[in-house]
């Protein structure tokens, strides 16, 4: 059985688990593994670039935001905002440094950028993140994700199916294949940063 689209994913995985009563339940066990997905995999196809105008304290993430990778304001001199925490913006404004001028600080709070200072005027940005990955359904029905790491949506499903099974042996074996698919999805991310694996040089004296 392919593995191409959404469809044969989801007669596979029904075919894995040989229970025809949990045909229903399959796309809920889909929807579980793209939640868990979206927590551990970071690979460069999921990098994503929006450029938006910062001139209030507070701006709305993007609604495909899982995490940050780069802030920087781009008009004039590129500027790269550091990432702190509503604690400490909350700390400098109840101390009073909370002039407005060129942002320099930016955190999350809640669905939302809050940047310090408050612009003090319009400042032109772009904020690389990791997007999620796209939700496969009847309508979307493939991403790079199961084109490229289909095992990875597999043994996800066939794992969030555990407790309609029963299987202890079957849960440990795809558990271990499901955790050695997302280390080495993030492990070709990694390398293609690089050129390939990181090598320990020894310096000879």
């Amino acid at each position: 059985m392919g593995l191409a689209n959404y469809s044969e994913l989801k007669t596979s995985i029904a075919d894995w688990l040989n229970r025809s009563d949990l045909t229903a339940l399959v796309p809920d066990f889909i929807k579980l593994t793209e939640a868990k997905l979206n927590r551990e995999v970071r690979h460069y196809k999921m990098h994503n670039r929006a450029n938006a105008t910062l001139d209030t304290q507070f701006s709305a993430v993007p609604a495909d935001w899982l995490e940050v990778v780069r802030f920087t304001l781009t008009e004039g001199n590129t500027y790269v905002l550091e990432p702190s925490s509503p604690s400490e913006l909350s700390r400098r404004r109840a101390e009073g440094i909370n002039t407005t001028g060129r942002p320099q600080l930016f955190c999350v709070s809640g669905d939302s950028f809050e940047v310090f200072p408050t612009p003090n005027g319009s400042y032109v940005s772009e904020l690389v993140y990791f997007q999620k990955i796209p939700a496969l359904s009847d309508s979307n029905t493939t991403n790079w994700l199961l084109s490229e790491y289909p095992d990875a949506y597999l043994y996800g499903a066939l794992l969030e199916a555990t407790p309609y099974v029963l299987d202890d042996e079957r849960m440990v074996l795809w558990t271990q294949m499901y955790a050695s698919t997302i280390a080495n999805i993030n492990a070709a991310s990694d390398n293609s940063k690089t050129g390939g694996p990181l090598k320990l040089r020894v310096r000879k004296y």
